[in-house]
């Protein structure tokens, strides 16, 4: 028991020490990533959510 103690104590330590950095590159690629598919996928479907939008405010306004 006094093993896993330790044990738990390292890894704590070691999360709360603050040198870990992060994957900044690996973030940046997948915010890039996301925007080109939002953009390739926005040009198929503009024409529908415009239309979806104008039969919901037609329905909504006299």
């Amino acid at each position: 028991m006094p093993q896993l103690m330790t044990s738990l104590k390292h890894r704590v330590s070691g999360l709360l020490s603050g040198d870990d950095r992060g994957d900044v590159p690996g973030w940046v690629l997948i915010t890039i990533m996301t925007a080109g598919i939002v953009a390739v996928l926005w040009q198929f479907a503009e024409p529908y959510l415009r239309n979806i939008l104008q039969q919901a405010l037609e329905a909504v306004a006299p």
